[in-house]
């Protein structure tokens, strides 16, 4: 039976192209032990899904890593298992607690990885770009403030009246 040498040769051409670029991929970098010290946030986050929880949290604080993670200063680089800052466990609470208003007051549900998902409130509703929101009460709004339509209440500390 006569052969083509053109059909051999292309495919024998593709052969090695489809070989060389099953062997040039490398799989997606497994982390045998995973992440350490994950508290509030899945155990089984992808590397990925991690990264875009810490930029959020860091764009709607206005912050960068060094605000709740240490740094290693024998390894120079960043120990982000290390519990020694506060705020590290400050945020852990405040997402905690946006987690809990979500799923109380907007029905928020969770997603495959046990997440709740974006809906509601978030960090950025309070924090707006700042690390520490200053909580601001209405010109007359507050505690001892002027009632609406009324006088301020005996003894009330009023912005002409400092007691």
């Amino acid at each position: 039976m006569p052969f083509n040498k053109k059909i051999v040769a292309t495919l024998g051409l593709l052969s090695v192209v489809v070989f060389g670029a099953m062997t040039s991929i490398t799989p997606k970098k497994q982390q045998d032990e995973g992440f350490k010290n994950l508290k509030v946030l899945p155990k089984n986050i992808s590397n990925d899904d991690l990264h875009k929880v810490m930029e959020d949290w860091e764009h709607s604080l206005g912050v960068h890593c060094n605000f709740c993670h240490v740094r290693n200063e024998e390894t120079k680089k960043m120990d982000w298992a290390n519990d020694t800052k506060p705020e590290k466990e400050m945020a852990r609470d405040m997402y905690k607690m946006m987690n809990k208003v979500n799923q109380k007051y907007f029905h928020a549900k969770k997603d495959s990885l046990g997440m709740v998902m974006q809906t509601g409130v978030n960090c950025n509703t309070c924090h707006r770009g700042t690390a520490h929101p200053e909580v601001v009460v209405p010109e007359g709004k507050g505690p001892g403030g002027t009632p609406p339509g009324g006088q301020p209440a005996p003894g009330a500390v009023t912005p002409d009246k400092k007691g």
